[in-house]
């Protein structure tokens, strides 16, 4: 049933190029549903694959300067003048790095400015170690979030954190996936799997080092900054044969892969204020596949886990603490059982469809 949603225009914009980002893809099919009418906009580069068909509109603008700071003004820039020349009942910024264009936007056409911050944007590392960019980035937060209408964030924690700081309500969007047929499936061999971007800070070279010796397989799916030193460390430990790098799926075909995985690693160097208090989506992609996990204590994955037990929570990245986790895991049939059940009873909880929900209700009593 369609409420006042029917012709409200709402544009999102993001920085990236659309076609990865699986979390504003589910938001905007959402609204789209609903009966919002939702623009997605970012940018186009040279290697972009093309836009697969949505329900909603996308847009992509191009640019000559792709990184650093010229990147940033050029592309707020062409944001702002083709949002000028749009008509809309709303505009959503995602992160700060868009959120300039909202502002004024929003004030020229008297429409709600709506914020959804992904991360805590001025204490991710890479800001973090650069003080000038950190003071510019919380001088634009401190501008902006005050004029928003509308406010969510990814995990509690970080919302908490912005209430206190704003004295302004944040309400919690999660980046869970959809909920999935399951069924249960024999493990014929305990794959480790390790699912998202091969980055620094994810402890995926201390998972390496805790393997050295270890008669593991480790599936690792992704790609990303540190996959050469990654290769280049495996050699190192005679491992070719027991880490294998398999690359970046499509969704569908990741979820495949996961459920025949025994267990599923989720580290994070707790580097930042920003990733100290994530949540991280890998976690509920191995509820809804059904298999327990190895995961840094940090708050939001405690949160879950106290919920009900679905993984090992481990208090630092020491290879010997990795180690001892997984083997726990691997060797302890009743332990591993129990979390695969919780597994099984949090995946009928955290899915999109519920979460979907109260992101409707936020957009309907924006606008009634």
């Amino acid at each position: 049933m369609v409420y006042i949603a029917e012709h409200k225009k709402i544009f999102f914009t993001v920085t990236n190029d659309l076609t990865t980002d699986q979390r504003m893809i589910r938001i905007c099919s959402s609204l789209a549903n609903e009966g919002f009418d939702v623009t997605l906009v970012g940018r186009i580069l040279n290697n972009s694959a093309p836009l697969k068909d949505e329900n909603f509109k996308q847009k992509r603008l191009r640019c000559f300067f792709n990184f650093g700071k010229l990147f940033y003004a050029e592309y707020n820039l062409r944001l702002f003048f083709y949002l000028l020349f749009q008509k809309m009942d709303g505009i959503c910024a995602i992160d700060l790095d868009t959120i300039l264009p909202g502002v004024f936007i929003s004030n020229l056409k008297n429409c709600p400015l709506i914020y959804d911050a992904h991360e805590y944007f001025p204490y991710v590392p890479e800001v973090i170690e650069r003080p000038k960019v950190q003071k510019m980035w919380l001088a634009i937060e401190r501008f902006a979030i005050p004029k928003t209408q509308l406010r969510y964030t990814v995990s509690q924690s970080i919302a908490e954190a912005f209430e206190r700081e704003y004295k302004l309500p944040f309400g919690v969007i999660r980046n869970v996936p959809f909920s999935r047929p399951f069924q249960t499936l024999e493990k014929k061999e305990k794959i480790i799997v390790y699912q998202g971007a091969l980055n620094k800070d994810r402890g995926l070279e201390q998972l390496v080092a805790a393997a050295a010796g270890m008669p593991w397989t480790i599936y690792l799916y992704g790609d990303g900054d540190i996959k050469e030193n990654l290769v280049q460390l495996v050699k190192e430990y005679g491992l070719e044969k027991k880490i294998i790098f398999k690359g970046k799926l499509a969704p569908s075909e990741l979820w495949v892969e996961t459920q025949k995985a025994y267990l599923g690693i989720n580290l994070a160097v707790d580097k930042s204020l920003s990733y100290k208090l994530s949540l991280s989506n890998k976690l509920f992609d191995y509820i809804q596949a059904g298999i327990p996990q190895v995961m840094i204590n940090l708050p939001e994955f405690e949160r879950i886990n106290n919920e009900a037990a679905i993984g090992l929570l481990i208090k630092s990245l020491e290879v010997k603490e990795i180690r001892d986790a997984i083997n726990r895991l691997l060797d302890d049939e009743k332990l591993y059982i129990s979390f695969a059940q919780n597994c099984v009873s949090l995946r009928a909880i955290h899915h999109w469809e519920n979460e979907s929900e109260k992101l409707i209700k936020m957009y309907h009593d924006l606008f009634k």
